[in-house]
């Protein structure tokens, strides 16, 4: 079974995330099919705090890969930001 999952980098006590499909019995900072996207909880300023290529997660959704509980709220957040930048565009 295929998953999209937050696979771990950073440095200590500072996370960053890569959204990534895997293996669902792929460690979780391991081997996976393809990034997605990343989130940065610790976003600053002017950094970005998530980007979702909300495309390639729609066609691994429609194959069947199954989000993880916090990937779900991440694009769910994802969809509702595109929406409110097309509607001030």
């Amino acid at each position: 079974m295929v998953t999209i999952r937050l696979a771990r980098h950073g440095a200590k006590k500072s996370p960053f995330y890569h959204l990534t499909v895997a293996d669902r019995t792929a460690k979780r900072d391991g081997r996976f099919i393809e990034r997605v996207g990343f989130y940065n909880p610790l976003a600053r300023g002017s950094e970005t705090a998530l980007r979702v290529d909300l495309a390639r997660v729609d066609h691994w959704l429609g194959v069947g890969a199954q989000p993880s509980e916090k990937v779900r709220q991440l694009v769910k957040r994802a969809r509702k930001e595109q929406a409110a930048a097309v509607s001030e565009a």
